[in-house]
């Protein structure tokens, strides 16, 4: 039905008067209505199904945040990832000050005695690796903090009486470190100039199965890349079962004429219960983007190409997205990337890019 009626309206606007006619009419409407913030308002509110989706996405992220900070069955804290990186950037920070994250330090403890029970109470039930994260970025934190802060010293003696973690590499702390202790790459930048080339929009593909561990290789690289306080707000939703393949890839209008013969498809979710406040609701786009960049990139080192399927915020597919995928009103479908092998016969549309100095400017200010 969708499909149909978005066929008569591109029939209908392919005619030059009818396309005219409305051209002017929106002209008209938006630069009303965009005179200024009271008009903006009007319009938001009688075209509400607009916006509508994401803010009621947004109420219900903010509750499950408060919900889940005493759910016994999470596999990651994401408070708990979020203030220990703060204390990180605190410990990293030149000069650094004998007592900082005094106002949160308390609290993070108790996100870390939570995860503590957790994994008493369930072991296994609790990502090992941000435990033994946690420990250690504490660990430092209270060896170099002073004592005589009331509520820093409190903090200490909590962490003190915590059950020892056994670490699975007592050599490798997973505390902050210098930059020179970093582990260096050999690639240069002509080498990743001509991989960023070379990673195109590839939509036809063999009749090949796509290895999952090629796929996890990618997820890998795509999960080093930087979210807002080591969040990673963000879930890839993986599909290679041949069927589901061909239900999900034919949910998005993007994918119209090609999307029958993807191999496998990864829909990239938002989760916006990772935030407390809706000043952070467009991170899970950002983040999540980072993330997929990293992951087509890595993808092609492996010999695999992709596409990104455009997801716009239309709430008749979006509707049948989440009962497909079975998402939370805080979930938020962000990208679709097909993933195959590229049919070496299949064409590539040029798509020649922007001239640097369009997209470039520096030290430019308003007058």
């Amino acid at each position: 039905m969708l499909k149909k009626l978005k066929k008569i309206i591109k029939n209908l606007l392919a005619i030059a008067w009818i396309r005219g006619v409305y051209n002017a009419l929106n002209k008209y409407i938006l630069s009303l209505f965009s005179s200024n913030r009271l008009f903006a308002t009007v319009y938001t509110f009688f075209g509400f199904m607009t916006f509508n989706r994401e803010q009621y996405a947004v109420l219900k992220a903010r509750r499950n945040y408060y919900r889940n900070l005493k759910n016994k069955t999470r596999a990651t804290h994401v408070e708990l990832r979020r203030n220990i990186h703060r204390l990180e950037k605190g410990m990293t920070m030149q000069p650094r000050r004998p007592i900082f994250a005094r106002d949160y330090v308390g609290e993070t403890i108790g996100f870390y005695e939570d995860a503590i029970t957790q994994e008493a109470l369930s072991p296994g039930s609790i990502d090992s690796s941000e435990l033994l994260w946690a420990h250690d970025v504490l660990e430092k934190y209270f060896s170099i903090s002073s004592s005589g802060n009331a509520m820093v010293d409190d903090a200490r003696a909590r962490f003190e009486v915590l059950s020892e973690i056994e670490h699975s590499d007592s050599k490798q702390s997973k505390s902050p470190y210098k930059a020179s202790d970093r582990t260096i790459s050999s690639v240069e930048y002509d080498e990743l100039l001509t991989l960023a080339t070379q990673r195109r929009s590839i939509r036809w593909f063999k009749k090949k199965r796509v290895p999952r561990t090629l796929i996890d290789q990618a997820l890998l690289v795509g999960r080093q890349s930087p979210t807002a306080c080591n969040r990673l707000p963000y879930e890839f939703r993986i599909f290679d079962d041949p069927e589901m393949v061909k239900k999900v890839a034919g949910i998005p209008f993007g994918a119209g004429g090609y999307s029958h013969q993807v191999p496998a498809i990864a829909v990239v979710v938002g989760k916006l219960d990772s935030y407390f406040s809706p000043r952070d609701r467009h991170a899970i786009y950002i983040d999540s983007s980072l993330a997929s960049m990293s992951f087509m990139l890595a993808l092609e080192t492996l010999g695999l190409s992709s596409t990104v399927i455009n997801w716009p915020d239309f709430e008749p597919l979006e509707i049948k997205m989440q009962k497909t995928l079975g998402l939370e009103t805080s979930e938020r479908v962000v990208m679709l990337i097909a993933i195959g092998y590229a049919d070496p016969n299949g064409g590539i549309p040029y798509s020649q890019k922007k001239n640097l100095e369009t997209i470039r400017q520096y030290n430019k200010l308003s007058q």
